[in-house]
């Protein structure tokens, strides 16, 4: 597999959109889009259930600590294993600490939004264990050596001629183009690998404090096969994912499904507490949980940012985003994408990696109309765009000195009216100076950013003349 790619940054990718990609990606979510409306309403207390969802999660992002404590009690009491990882690294070397123990030389894993952060498969396959997706759009992203391009759906920019063709290409065979073949013969080459790995890999959707349970929601049974078959699971999960009870499980189970796509309940949801405790039993004789720190901690202290730990991954904001279904999810550069990717990868990246993302937005709103838990995204959008241009006290700001120095002046221009007027009479002979054939190809810094992809039209003051002429009399309809 090639190595996984670097955050390349979302203008860099998106003059690079295939054009194929667009075209999948909007039939894809409009199918998710419609589902989910048929069963949102099937459900009269759907708004109630998004706001006792919301309510629990900010519940337990200001308790955080405790309910971790518990976990990791509970957790211990029922024969488990709990790791803290503060790292991407740190979670790597004790994956890798725990394979060595047991001699392991190939690991079937989940989906996991969690090891696609810290980049497992890359760092195992360098110490040579195989490692192997088994659920079918990662195992398909898997052979093409990419990342995934949705939270739900991994491979959901390729069609299925396009996957006939990795997989004629990376299993050497002649695969057709027809969906039940290519998942026939997927499954029947991950079978074996079920029954032959000595490490089950796996994320986790819910943390339940209470019990110290961990909850996977899958529609494949491939989860559970990576759980049970193998006698060593490993479990790496967000510190995000916790939640206090299983009465608080009940709503999210309810949000989930139907909100990701549009079925009442997923085909699997699996409660893992603890290895099993005797021979007959069914599951792994040992169960490690990672709790991956990663950053977290650092986006808790701000209180608006730190609501993007609400969100239980459903991608619904994505499947309505107008910027997602034209870039795709590869434009994003990391590894979770639409708008939770643009309020979330900034703050766990850093401002200075990230800083496009935020804009990455027409703010219109229909990402946090459809989050099941309410997730403010416009608004964390908006403080993360001052966070680039000012600074504040969790980043510095990142726009030049000079395009800072230039809006300021514009904002003071802006709010007093002889200072407009007065820059509305010098400006067009200003601009004279670079005007070539009624428009400026080429301006000094910072307009130069500009007019590096598309030529400027030169500023008049046309309108105002204009405007004192032809404006509407006062008492007349000014509407028309």
């Amino acid at each position: 597999m090639s190595e996984p790619p670097a955050y390349i940054g979302f203008e860099e990718y998106s003059e690079h959109i295939p054009a194929s990609i667009p075209a999948a990606v909007q039939q894809a979510t409009s199918r998710f889009v419609s589902g989910r409306a048929a069963r949102v309403a099937e459900l009269p207390e759907w708004e109630q259930l998004r706001q006792a969802g919301s309510e629990i999660r900010l519940h337990t992002i200001e308790n955080m600590d405790v309910y971790l404590a518990q976990l990791e009690e509970k957790i211990l009491s029922a024969g488990g294993h709990v790791h803290w990882a503060q790292t991407a690294e740190d979670a790597n070397r004790i994956v890798l600490q725990i394979a060595k123990e047991h001699n392991v030389k190939t690991a079937v894993k989940s989906k996991s939004m969690a090891t696609e952060e810290i980049g497992l498969n890359h760092f195992l396959e360098k110490e040579n264990i195989q490692i192997i997706e088994t659920d079918l759009g990662e195992y398909i992203i898997q052979l093409a050596g990419t990342g995934p391009s949705h939270i739900i759906v991994p491979a959901v920019h390729l069609k299925k001629e396009e996957i006939a063709a990795i997989f004629s290409e990376k299993l050497d065979m002649n695969a057709p183009a027809d969906p039940i073949e290519l998942a026939r013969i997927a499954r029947e080459i991950l079978r074996e690998k079920f029954l032959t790995a000595e490490m089950g890999i796996s994320g986790g959707n819910f943390l339940v404090a209470e019990t110290g349970t961990l909850v996977m929601v899958t529609n494949e049974g491939n989860g559970r096969m990576c759980t049970t078959m193998p006698e060593l699971h490993v479990a790496v999960v967000g510190i995000d994912k916790i939640i206090p009870d299983w009465e608080s499980l009940t709503v999210f189970l309810k949000l989930l499904a139907r909100s990701a796509t549009g079925q009442k309940l997923s085909t699997y949801t699996q409660f893992i507490t603890g290895p099993r405790h005797e021979e007959g039993e069914f599951g792994p004789k040992e169960f490690h949980l990672i709790l991956l720190d990663n950053g977290r901690s650092n986006i808790l202290q701000d209180p608006i940012g730190r609501e993007v730990f609400k969100c239980i991954r459903c991608g619904a904001c994505a499947n309505v985003c107008p910027v997602y279904k034209n870039v795709g999810g590869f434009a994003y550069g990391w590894f979770i994408s639409g708008p939770i990717g643009a309020i979330l990868s900034p703050q766990m990246l850093g401002i200075k990696t990230a800083r496009e993302l935020p804009y990455a937005s027409t703010l219109c709103g229909a990402c946090a109309d459809v989050c099941p838990v309410k997730i403010p995204i416009p608004t964390i959008l908006r403080h993360l765009r001052r966070r680039v241009a000012e600074g504040d006290a969790i980043s510095l700001p990142t726009i030049p000195v000079p395009i800072r120095a230039a809006a300021g002046l514009s904002s003071l221009a802006l709010a007093h009216n002889w200072i407009y007027r007065f820059g509305a009479l010098i400006l067009p002979t200003l601009m004279s100076i670079f005007k070539r054939n009624g428009w400026i190809p080429s301006a000094p810094y910072p307009l130069s950013r500009w007019t590096k992809s598309r030529p400027l039209p030169p500023f008049t003051s046309h309108f105002r003349r204009w405007w004192k002429t032809a404006r509407p009399t006062q008492g007349k309809d000014s509407t028309r």
